[in-house]
């Protein structure tokens, strides 16, 4: 695994100026959520661009749906892979947690229990995860 030291910060629109400009501020490597750039084209992905030049990146999400009972969105997945392939991020990382049920993302990080059956069927998650993403990437 890539591992990245020093000082991290999170990437924010209001940021963008900063990180654009001559004064651009001493941070070591930026966080971005996923879900932000998981777009086709735009303005966020004009930024993010120009930023990734001079500065390291990690990426983070909030809607893989781990703990969710629903199948893993492959579509998700695949446009995760695609903002991996153009930020080359040192890790990728989401939350453990449930985000949405009958296709709906709630845009919430919502708890599990902490119970033996809710661990082995997120690990069985994280796996499934973890192959098809060495397939692809």
């Amino acid at each position: 695994m890539n591992t990245l030291q020093g000082f991290g910060v999170g990437l924010r629109t209001e940021h963008y100026n900063a990180f654009e400009s001559d004064r651009q501020p001493r941070v070591d490597w930026l966080e971005i959520i996923s879900e932000n750039y998981m777009v086709p084209g735009g303005a966020p992905l004009w930024h993010l661009d120009r930023i990734r030049r001079d500065y390291p990146m990690v990426m983070h999400g909030v809607s893989m749906n781990l703990g969710g009972n629903a199948p893993l969105d492959m579509a998700y997945l695949r446009d995760l892979k695609a903002l991996a392939d153009r930020v080359q991020p040192a890790w990728v990382s989401d939350h453990l947690c449930w985000t949405g049920v009958d296709g709906l993302n709630l845009h919430d990080l919502l708890p599990v229990p902490y119970t033996q059956p809710c661990l082995r069927h997120m690990a069985d998650r994280i796996q499934r995860v973890q192959d098809f993403c060495n397939a692809v990437w």
